[in-house]
């Protein structure tokens, strides 16, 4: 299965949050939680109509990125609604 540039994009936000999360053990089980449920939460957004809104979600997931990575990081609660 070949992915396009934007499924690619997606994946490779996606690894690079779970590598940051790693630098954050008491954050890193809720992070990863978050970062799943996001992907999850958007899979239907692959319709090639849709480019807009996945580069929207790619740039924000990358501004959460760094502020993952920022030394002032102090930690992160999530919990899912249901």
């Amino acid at each position: 299965m070949t992915l396009s540039g934007l499924q690619k994009q997606v994946l490779s936000l996606y690894r690079s949050v779970l590598r940051a999360a790693r630098q954050h053990p008491s954050s890193r089980a809720d992070v990863t939680a978050y970062a799943r449920h996001s992907i999850e939460q958007h899979r239907q957004l692959s319709r090639t109509r849709e480019v807009l809104r996945i580069e929207h979600l790619l740039r924000k997931g990358a501004k959460q990125l760094e502020a993952l990575r920022s030394a002032d990081f102090a930690g992160f609660k999530w919990q899912q609604q249901r």
